[in-house]
């Protein structure tokens, strides 16, 4: 038995050292044009977020939940919104924390797992912003719930997550050029003692593929309402020949 917080946030110190693309602080470049209202967010690879999904943003309150990596929070605080970020790693967090000393701006640091939120009081926050990393816990539906109880009334989530299909592939014939199917969705590392392992071995986080009910259902039982969506590809081969390998939501807070 895993604990998986824990062991994950293990994990992602060591994708800090591996300078995983999520992980690195962005230049001041990016920030100057955040302080002039034309950010470059992302909660998905390669897509940006559509500026209606967050306009306006100034006076704020904004979580930006498992979005360390001094990439996502510090722009968020140069268009003027009063920002905090929870992330499960300290690495991340002080990459956060170096931009925003660098930029001059105010941010509001947490370490915690983004399944429990009991730190923030009900209806703190008018926007959360959440990049794919719910794939990283094994319980979405506590996530779902937390996000709806800190989100003031009217108030928006933003959201990436992983498409449940890509995970039924068998990663090492992928990285062979071969696309062959063996793992049933829901997919979890945990379920595969020997994948498990191998990924414990190399100090990589453990994934959960989730379901699209739990994604998106869970999201509307926990009495949001979806409102916009878009799809997001990478750059491996079962996205390119099956299907997008990421989808972005917008739900609110009725």
């Amino acid at each position: 038995m895993v604990d998986i917080a824990t062991y994950n946030r293990k994990a992602w110190e060591a994708e800090c050292r591996k300078k995983n693309p999520w992980t690195v602080a962005y230049k001041e470049e990016i920030l100057a044009n955040a302080k002039k209202g034309k950010p470059y967010l992302l909660l998905t690879p390669l897509k940006e977020v559509p500026s209606a999904w967050y306009l306006p943003i100034r006076d704020k309150d904004v979580l930006c939940l498992a979005s360390g990596g001094g990439q996502q929070t510090s722009q968020f605080s140069a268009m003027g919104a009063r920002t905090t970020v929870l992330d499960n790693s300290q690495t991340q967090l002080d990459s956060d924390i170096t931009v925003s000393k660098r930029e001059g701006l105010d941010i509001t640091t947490v370490l915690g797992d983004m399944r429990d939120l009991s730190c923030f009081t009900d209806e703190s926050f008018d926007l959360i912003f959440h990049p794919v990393s719910n794939c990283f816990v094994d319980d979405i539906q506590k996530v779902w719930k937390e996000c709806f109880r800190v989100l003031r009334k009217g108030g928006r989530l933003l959201v990436g997550i992983t498409n449940p299909v890509m995970y039924i592939f068998d990663g090492e014939a992928e990285e062979k050029g071969r696309l062959e199917v063996r793992f049933p969705i829901p997919f979890s590392d945990t379920d595969y003692p020997e994948l498990a392992q191998g990924r414990m071995k190399n100090n990589e986080p453990l994934e959960f593929s989730h379901t699209l009910e739990e994604q998106l259902g869970g999201i509307c039982d926990a009495g949001l309402s979806i409102i916009s969506l878009y799809s997001d590809t990478r750059d491996d081969l079962s996205s390119k020949c099956v299907h997008d390998a990421f989808l972005a939501i917008l739900a609110r807070k009725n």
